[in-house]
């Protein structure tokens, strides 16, 4: 079984078609993407000893809160720690660990609802599915970036889109199986975890049985790196190692482009239906429809923005959101104070495609600056930014918002100064991302790129 795993057997032979790997990616995006979904979990899981309502010895939300919280630093970490372990090894044995710590999450976390140990759960989803989830979001990219030097937007816009997708598929899976598993003694969850985490397992392994590499000489009928060179200056034919990346000011200052970008956009989408109801004053229901429009832009942003970018080049890209960006941001508090809901909708719905499209396009400007050797490492380490804007984001808007309302302002005002704050964030990013320029040649890898250190 070693050598099946290897990542010489997964060398595609000729004829094998490179469309065949963004199913393998979707796959694995598809399902992972169900943390976006974990909220579905948390009413029935403070209902395990009461069934019918919560009991003194059921789990309060804010202990519940973790688990999500949990699962979205170890991602980072995984992310951070397991790209260099992953471009070694190949994606096969990546994609098949990604399917046993996700999957062996949710089996995990069965046994904590049932022996209602919370840090059987935490183990489980945070620790165990949050190392799927780490290592699952990176494995495809490079895979894919290698298999579509010619459009690497559109590839990874594909497999990233999953992701922003698989709430869609979780949600109304998990509410499915809860119902089935219901009786007058249980709400169900144990059991729904242990179907979920097979169903992941099966899925995420097939996955990795489609995923191949491409051989060490192939590139796709009329690919011309050199062409590609002159219309985009700053896409290399260079390569550069992982550990050299972080001695290059590029990498910190796409880190930061993409932290702050997602900064602004996760702000929205945590407050995005207190905002519609206190700004605009839509019903409860009506802003939870709004928060299901904006899923649906998170996710098609991701492929659409992703895709523009194999046109106009990834930092024109990023030039876009950050512009857009921070004119929408300016006047969302006015067109809000008008009563125009339309315009509101349809300002945060931009907004948040290309909050998605930022992650889906940042992994192709990695390819660009830093070549394919490395670029699922990189990735992985980029992704801390991802870690921390999921912090600072919501924390900068709920903190200012809660200043302002102590301050005497109404909440329906108190978003106006958080939003203009976004759009001196936003105008940091503008600028970070005009100061990348090519990586200097002393970080050009010298050595055989089908085999680094």
């Amino acid at each position: 079984m070693a050598g099946f795993f290897d990542k010489s057997s997964i060398i595609a032979k000729p004829g094998f078609s490179r469309w065949m790997v963004p199913p393998a990616a979707l796959c694995i995006h598809l399902c992972i993407g169900q943390v976006y979904a974990f909220s579905v979990f948390k009413i029935p899981l403070t209902k395990i000893i009461g069934v019918t309502e919560s009991g003194p010895q059921d789990w309060s939300q804010p202990t519940l809160a973790w688990i999500f919280s949990l699962a979205i630093a170890v991602l980072g970490l995984a992310a951070a720690f397991g790209g260099q372990w992953l471009e070694r090894v190949g994606p096969r044995k990546a994609m098949a660990l990604a399917a046993s710590c996700f999957g062996g999450g949710f089996i995990v976390s069965a046994f904590g609802v049932w022996t209602h140990q919370i840090w059987l759960v935490y183990l489980g989803y945070g620790v165990l599915g949050g190392i799927g989830l780490g290592i699952g979001y990176i494995s495809p990219v490079s895979t894919l970036i290698k298999w579509f030097p010619d459009r690497p937007g559109l590839a990874t816009g594909l497999a990233i889109m999953g992701f922003g997708g698989g709430a869609m598929i979780g949600s109304p899976l998990a509410t499915g199986l809860m119902a089935f598993f219901r009786t007058p003694d249980t709400v169900g969850v144990g059991s729904t975890f242990v179907a979920m985490g097979i169903i992941y397992f099966l899925f995420m392994m097939i996955g990795a049985l489609i995923v191949r590499i491409p051989a060490k000489d192939w590139a796709p009928a009329g690919f011309d790196p050199e062409r590609d060179g002159k219309q985009h200056k700053l896409i290399t034919r260079h390569h550069v190692h992982v550990n050299d990346s972080m001695r290059t000011p590029q990498f910190y200052l796409i880190w930061l482009v993409l932290f702050l970008n997602v900064t602004a956009g996760i702000a929205l989408l945590e407050q995005a239906s207190p905002m519609a109801q206190e700004m605009v004053g839509v019903s409860a229901a009506a802003a939870a429809g709004f928060v299901g429009v904006l899923s649906i832009f998170n996710m098609g942003g991701r492929f659409i923005w992703a895709s523009i970018s194999d046109y106009i080049g990834r930092k024109m890209t990023y030039v876009c959101f950050f512009v857009i960006g921070m004119v929408l941001y300016w006047f969302v508090p006015g067109v809000a104070a008008a009563g125009n809901i339309v315009l509101f909708v349809l300002a945060c719905c931009v907004i948040v495609s290309m909050y998605g499209g930022g992650f889906a396009t940042v992994p192709a400007y990695l390819k660009d600056i830093f070549g394919t050797m490395h670029v699922g490492a990189i990735h992985g380490r980029l992704l801390t930014a991802w870690s921390a804007a999921g912090v600072v984001g919501p924390v900068l808007l709920n903190q200012v918002r809660e200043g302002r309302i102590e301050a005497g302002v109404l909440p329906a005002d108190a978003y106006t100064t958080t939003l203009h704050i976004m759009v001196l964030l936003l105008a940091i990013g503008l600028v970070c991302n005009l100061l990348i320029r090519p990586v200097s040649e002393k970080h050009h890898y010298q050595g055989d790129t089908s085999n680094p250190d």
